[in-house]
């Protein structure tokens, strides 16, 4: 692949989801005209489900079609992986126009999980695209029952970086405030956007990760979320908070001071990755490693599969020089991998093995270590 610096940058990918009559579609139909994506490649279940019969449109190629404001449209054609192949196979061939980012519609049903794999898992496109993040559009008027009935929907807001709550205009203040309280539950660090709000621009909507891998550049607070008042504190520099639910959802928050060496952090990944994948929704940080403190390495799974691990320069402002990990789990005991973490990183406990337990033991079987 060739081309000017900016033709070699991977392009952000966006992912909206929420459940069924959410408001995904609308809040698309707003931004849509908008000089923001202008440049946006928009992958779609169904292209009369968006607003473009105003706009004059011009088929591009099999399943493409070019609006006049410049956006592309595209229908999902089976997997994703393949649509987001056959896009850049296009634009590197010249077939279409050039895009600078890709924003996917999801099914009201779908777990955003795989459109995160799609992307951080597959050594082609991880090339050439980068993950930006989960925008979740949650209805005020039925978001607390569908929350309550429907895992799908839980999975949307706990995966998110993003949530967008519509119609809140219909809903009464106190359904308006029981919903807050149940989205901080599920996902107590994410941005909440009313989508009401006729101010709101397209940005505030989807740049929701300030991680960028090719510029190495991160905003801690941006990528990681803020931090609460209600950290757990325990000796040795360890802190760590839980935010769940009955449902089995989970967040915890870690955040450590010691260093960790880079062959435990590797060993911490597999483990997470090969025995507890299928309940890991999502985790993402900043790592301080024991060869070189100054320079953190930022991690990214989803279940499992785990995004290669990129050093940075030097550590971002506003980070505290320290690691900070946020998981969300499903059906994992409270405080699992605060622990797990903590004995790879050698931070000793009643009834945790220390680092040199779990790998440099010949008998440790891999994934054997229970809480």
């Amino acid at each position: 692949m060739t081309g000017s610096p900016d033709m070699l940058r991977r392009i952000p990918v966006h992912a909206v989801t929420g459940f069924l009559g959410a408001g995904k579609t609308t809040l698309l139909n707003r931004f849509i005209s908008t000089p923001y994506l202008s440049e946006a490649a928009l992958i779609i279940n169904e292209f009369g489900d968006i607003g473009i019969d105003h706009l004059l449109v011009e088929q591009s190629g099999e399943g493409v079609i070019e609006l006049s404001d410049g956006c592309l449209c595209c229908t999902l054609r089976g997997d994703l992986v393949d649509t987001l192949a056959d896009l850049m196979d296009r634009r590197q061939t010249g077939k279409i126009r050039p895009f600078t980012r890709v924003i996917v519609e999801t099914t009201g049903l779908a777990d955003p999980g795989p459109v995160i794999q799609a992307v951080i898992g597959h050594p082609v496109l991880a090339q050439c695209y980068r993950f930006d993040g989960v925008i979740t559009v949650v209805d005020a008027v039925n978001g607390l029952s569908t929350l309550d009935h429907h895992e799908e929907a839980r999975r949307q807001v706990a995966l998110a970086d993003r949530l967008v709550v519509s119609k809140g205009d219909a809903a009464a203040s106190e359904q308006r405030a029981k919903l807050a309280t149940r989205l901080a539950e599920l996902n107590p660090r994410v941005a909440v956007i009313d989508a009401g709000d006729p101010d709101l621009t397209p940005d505030a909507v989807f740049e929701c990760s300030a991680w960028d891998p090719d510029r190495k550049q991160i905003d801690t607070t941006a990528w990681l979320g803020h931090d609460d008042d209600h950290h757990h504190h325990h000796d040795h520099g360890h802190d760590h908070d839980h935010h769940h639910h009955h449902d089995g959802v989970r967040s915890e928050s870690l955040e450590l001071d010691a260093a960790v060496s880079p062959q435990a952090l590797m060993m911490f990944l597999d483990l997470m990755r090969s025995a507890h994948g299928p309940n890991l929704l999502r985790m993402k940080g900043l790592i301080k490693l024991a060869d070189d403190p100054s320079r953190p390495v930022v991690v990214h799974a989803v279940q499992s599969v785990v995004a290669e691990p990129v050093r940075l320069k030097s550590w971002p402002a506003g980070s505290g020089e320290k690691t900070r990990l946020v998981v969300i789990t499903r059906d994992m005991p409270e405080g699992f991998v605060a622990d797990l973490f903590g004995a790879f990183a050698d931070q000793p406990a009643v009834g945790r093995p220390d680092s040199a337990a779990l790998t440099s033991n010949p008998l440790a079987i891999p994934g054997g270590y229970k809480p």
